[in-house]
C-alpha cells in the first residue's frame, strides 16, 4: 500500500476523523435470514465481562467465584462488573446474555512466559496466579509483595485479549486460506469468514462501536460508568448501556486513558484502523479478497498491533514511575520513623500493575528479544521488600524462594532503567510519570549504578 496508515491517522485529529460507527450490513452472498448486521463479537465481550468479574472475585477473596470466572462451565453466571448503578443502567446481568460457553483460561497464551519463576506457559501462569490469590487475604500477599488483583487482571488482558487479537485474528487468520470472505464463517451465520475474523479482533480491543464519535476522556468515563456520560454511552437511546456494543473495556480504556492524560492518539488510531479495515472487507461485497486487498488489510492490522503494543508499554512505563514514587515515599516515612503500611500497600499495588503489563507484552507471541530479558531482570519476580529480599525462584511445592538482592532504594534505580528501556524499545509518546530526569540524583545517592538490584 502506497500511503502510510500511521502517518495518515496521526495527521488527522480525533475531532477531524469521520465518526463512523463499527456497524456493517450483510454482504454474504446467498444469505436469506432475518439478520441485518454482519457484525458479531459477543464471545469477546463475554470474556471481557469474565475478566472484569474475575478481578472483582480476586479482590473479594471468593475462591469458588475465581474458578468460575476463569474456567467457565457455569450457567447464568452473574456479571459482577460492569453492573448497573444509579444513573448508569446496564442491559445484561449474566455472562450467557453475551455469549454462552465461554471462559478465559482456554483462550490464554500457551507460549512460555520467562518473566515468572519456573517459566510457565501463559495458561499455567494464569492458573497459578488465581490459585495463589485464593490463598491470600483478598488478593494481597505482603510477604512476597504481590497484589494478585492487579497481576491477574493485567496479565489476563494481555494473555487473552492482546494475544488472541494480534497473534491470531490480525495475523494468521488474515491469510487467503483462512476463513475466506466468499464463504460464511460457518453454516448459518450472517457474516463471511473475514468479516468475523476482523470483528473478533475488534471485540478483544474493547472499544464501544461509536468510539470514533467519543473523546478519549468520554471513553474513560464510560468504563467508570460515570452517569454524566450515560447519554454518550447509550448510543441507540434505549435507556440502557448494551455491554456488547456500548461499553469500553481493557486496552481500549488504557489507550483512551493515556490519550486523555498525555495528549496521545492511540485510541482513535486503533479504532480508525479497525473501522477502515472492516469497511474494506465490507466493500468486497462477499467476494474473496484479492492479494492487494489483503495487503491493505494487513497494513491496517499492523497499525493496530503496533499501537496496541505501545498502549501496554505506556501503561508499564507509567507504573514504573508510580513504583519509583512509592519508594521515595517509603524512604521519607522510614527516615521520620513513621508508619509505612499504606505506602507499602501502594508500592505492592503499583508493582503488580507494572509487572502485569510487562508480562502482557510477552503474551503476544512476538519476540521482544533483549528487551524482554532486560525487563525480566530489571523488574524481577517480585518487588524488593523490607530487608532487601526479593522472590528469585519457586521451590518444589510451588512456594516462593526469596534471596537478598539489595535495598529497596537501590531497586528504585531499576525503575528508571525500565522507563528508559520501554521508551526506546516501543517509541513511546505519552510517557506518563516520567522519572528518568532524576537518574543522576539516584546514582549519586547510591554512589554507583553497579549496586542496582538486577536479577540474572
Amino acid at each position: 500500500m502506497k500511503k502510510t496508515i500511521v502517518s495518515m491517522l496521526v495527521a488527522c485529529s480525533a475531532s477531524a476523523m469521520a465518526a463512523q460507527p463499527y456497524e456493517f450490513g450483510i454482504t454474504l452472498k446467498g444469505y436469506d435470514g432475518s439478520e441485518t448486521s454482519s457484525v458479531s463479537y459477543g464471545g469477546q465481550i463475554a470474556r471481557h465481562a469474565l475478566h472484569n468479574s474475575l478481578k472483582k472475585a480476586v479482590s473479594s477473596g471468593d475462591t469458588e467465584q475465581m474458578q468460575h470466572y476463569l474456567k467457565g462451565g457455569v450457567s447464568d453466571l452473574a456479571i459482577l462488573d460492569p453492573a448497573s448503578k444509579e444513573g448508569f443502567a446496564i442491559k445484561q446481568s449474566t455472562i450467557d446474555e453475551l455469549s454462552s460457553g465461554k471462559d478465559l483460561l482456554s483462550s490464554a497464551y500457551d507460549g512460555v512466559i520467562t518473566g515468572w519463576p519456573g517459566n510457565p506457559t501463559g495458561q499455567e501462569l494464569l492458573e497459578q496466579l488465581v490459585a495463589a490469590a485464593s490463598q491470600s487475604k483478598n488478593g494481597y500477599d505482603p510477604v512476597n509483595g504481590y497484589d494478585y488483583t492487579q497481576l491477574v487482571s493485567k496479565f489476563a488482558m494481555g494473555a487473552v485479549f492482546y494475544n488472541k487479537a494480534v497473534n491470531h485474528y490480525l495475523e494468521e487468520k488474515l491469510e487467503a486460506d483462512q476463513h475466506p470472505n466468499n464463504a460464511p464463517y460457518k453454516d448459518g451465520t450472517a457474516y463471511t469468514g473475514k468479516e468475523h475474523v476482523w470483528d473478533e479482533a475488534f471485540g478483544y480491543f474493547g472499544a464501544p462501536a461509536n468510539g470514533l464519535s467519543l473523546t478519549a476522556k468520554e471513553v474513560v468515563q464510560i468504563t467508570k460508568r460515570d452517569p454524566s456520560v450515560f447519554a454518550k454511552a447509550d448510543a441507540n437511546g434505549d435507556g440502557v448501556v448494551d455491554l456488547k456494543s456500548e461499553m469500553a473495556y481493557a486496552h481500549a480504556y488504557y489507550a483512551a486513558g493515556t490519550d486523555a492524560s498525555a495528549g496521545t492518539n492511540y485510541f482513535h488510531t486503533i479504532m480508525q484502523a479497525f473501522v477502515d479495515g472492516r469497511q474494506l472487507i465490507s466493500d468486497a461485497k462477499g467476494e474473496a479478497l484479492t492479494d492487494a486487498q489483503r495487503a491493505e488489510l494487513k497494513a491496517y492490522a499492523a497499525t493496530i498491533a503496533t499501537a496496541w503494543q505501545q498502549v501496554i508499554a505506556e501503561a508499564a512505563f507509567k507504573y514504573a514511575g508510580s513504583v519509583y514514587e512509592d519508594l521515595e515515599k517509603i524512604a521519607i516515612i522510614e527516615e521520620a520513623h513513621g508508619d509505612v503500611t499504606k505506602a507499602y500497600r501502594n508500592y505492592v499495588k503499583h508493582w503488580g500493575e507494572l509487572k502485569g503489563f510487562a508480562l502482557a507484552l510477552e503474551a503476544a507471541g512476538r519476540d521482544l528479544g533483549k528487551t524482554q530479558s532486560d525487563l525480566d531482570r530489571l523488574i524481577g519476580f517480585s518487588p524488593v521488600v523490607f530487608g532487601g529480599a526479593q522472590v528469585v525462584a519457586l521451590d518444589g511445592k510451588g512456594g516462593f524462594i526469596q534471596s537478598n538482592v539489595g535495598t529497596m532504594q537501590e531497586y528504585k534505580l531499576n525503575m528508571l532503567k525500565v522507563q528508559n528501556l520501554l521508551a526506546q524499545s516501543f517509541a513511546l509518546e505519552g510517557k506518563q510519570k516520567d522519572k528518568t530526569g532524576g537518574m543522576s540524583n539516584v546514582l549519586k545517592q547510591l554512589n554507583s549504578a553497579s549496586h542496582s538490584a538486577e536479577n540474572d
